[in-house]
Formats: structure tokens, C-alpha cells, sequence
């Protein structure tokens, strides 16, 4: 069932990279667009750090997603204050809008296990999730943004998320 989970999670990611890929070609995403994504996936994974909390009594776990309730809120935060200098708001569009179906699909996923099944599937998807994520502010969202200020702050974003991946691999191989 897991393996099942993984090649799903492993397929719909590729679709969903190859989505962004084909907009960054035909016209790009404009840094409003961009700002929305990146808020929504850090909601996201604030959401899954929420149900870690909520669901875990594993210490690597809770402690990990600790970190993600910091990390994720505190760029979350640095975005909006940003939003707010430029007097800008986010565009909805149709990739977070899928992030969103995907993330309560996966959240369905989680809340139906427990003890160290949650925790494996919630390290698994952590890992997914950063790589899905570092690679698309690295490859199609730093690439696109115009804004100096905004692009600054997906390249902090991309590194505290980076040593997320890292942290996550090592959650995976302590929750087997």
C-alpha cells in the first residue's frame, strides 16, 4: 500500500512538475501567480506539520514538524510583509488550486493512519513534498520571478528548504 502511495505521489508530482513546466514555456508565471503557489505550499506543509502534532507521539517526527510550523510560517510571513510593501496580492491560479486538491487527497491519505504507519507515510511525503517544492522554485519560480525583493526571497525560501529535504531524508530513514 505504501510502495502504491509513493509511485502515485511520485506520478502525480511529475504531472504536476510537468504543468508548471509547460506555463513557465508557453508564457511563464508572473510573480503574483508565483507568490500565490509559494504561499499555498507553505500552507500546505503547515497543515501537514498541524496534523503531525495532532496525530504523532514519535519525537523525530514532532520535532520535525516543529520546525516546519516555524520555518514554513516564517516565509509565509517575510512573503505577505513583502505582498504588503509592494501593495500586491497574489493571483489564484489553476497550479495552486491543484496543490490544494492534491494536499487534501494526501491529508485524507494521513488522517486514515496511525502509530508508525503515519509516520513513515508523513516522512515519505515530507521528503516528496520538499524535493516537488525545491524544484520548482529552483527550475521554473526563481527563474520567472521579475521582482529583485521577490526573488531574494524565494532564494531564502529555496535554502531553509533545502535543509528541510535534508532533515526530511533523514526522518525517513528514522521512521522505517
Amino acid at each position: 500500500m505504501l510502495r502504491k502511495t509513493l509511485i502515485a505521489g511520485a506520478a502525480l508530482t511529475a504531472v504536476s512538475m510537468a504543468a508548471l513546466s509547460a506555463k513557465a514555456e508557453d508564457e511563464g508565471p508572473n510573480d503574483l501567480e508565483i507568490a500565490h503557489i509559494a504561499y499555498t505550499a507553505g500552507v500546505i506543509d503547515l497543515r501537514y506539520a498541524h496534523l503531525a502534532l495532532a496525530v504523532s507521539d514519535n519525537a523525530d517526527v514532532r520535532e520535525f514538524a516543529g520546525t516546519m510550523l516555524r520555518d514554513h510560517q516564517a516565509v509565509n510571513d517575510a512573503a505577505l510583509a513583502l505582498l504588503e510593501k509592494l501593495e500586491a496580492a497574489p493571483q489564484d491560479n489553476a497550479t495552486s488550486q491543484s496543490l490544494l486538491q492534491q494536499a487534501a487527497d494526501k491529508r485524507a491519505e494521513l488522517i486514515a493512519l496511525e502509530g508508525k504507519a503515519f509516520d513513515k507515510a508523513y516522512a515519505d511525503n515530507e521528503l516528496g513534498y520538499h524535493q516537488f517544492v525545491n524544484t520548482a522554485l529552483a527550475e521554473t519560480f526563481i527563474p520567472a520571478a521579475d521582482n529583485a525583493e521577490f526573488k531574494a526571497l524565494l532564494g531564502s525560501a529555496l535554502a531553509t528548504f533545502r535543509a528541510h529535504e535534508k532533515h526530511a531524508e533523514k526522518l525517513v530513514k528514522n521512521t522505517r
